[in-house]
């Protein structure tokens, strides 16, 4: 997976649009982030996942994903190593990313 395949990925998602902040490229739903690239730096990438979602997929795909540090990591913000994932496992995560935010503002 490359820095681009993940971008036209996020960015294929209904309702999804390109922004930026804090130097990384980041993209939205609803206004919402729920995806960077280059965090922490250009071999990953972020989706923002449930505390149950990350936990799930950094045991089913240790090689891909892990929580990031900190109080981010612990609420569900999950790093996505770029040179491991497949486009099949990156689309999942974005998709259930864009899903969490999008939901959480209908709340």
């Amino acid at each position: 997976m490359t820095p681009a395949a993940f971008r036209r990925l996020a960015l294929s998602l209904q309702g999804a649009s390109e922004g930026a902040h804090g130097g990384h490229a980041d993209f939205r739903a609803a206004g919402k982030v729920f995806a960077t690239l280059g965090y922490p730096d250009n071999e990953w990438a972020m989706v923002k996942l449930t505390p149950d979602q990350q936990r799930m997929l950094c045991e089913v795909e240790p090689a891909v994903f892990r929580p990031v540090n900190g109080a981010w990591g612990r609420q569900g913000s999950t790093n996505l190593k770029l040179s491991t994932a497949d486009t099949a496992t990156a689309r999942s995560a974005l998709a259930m990313a864009r899903r969490n935010v999008a939901e959480k503002r209908r709340r």
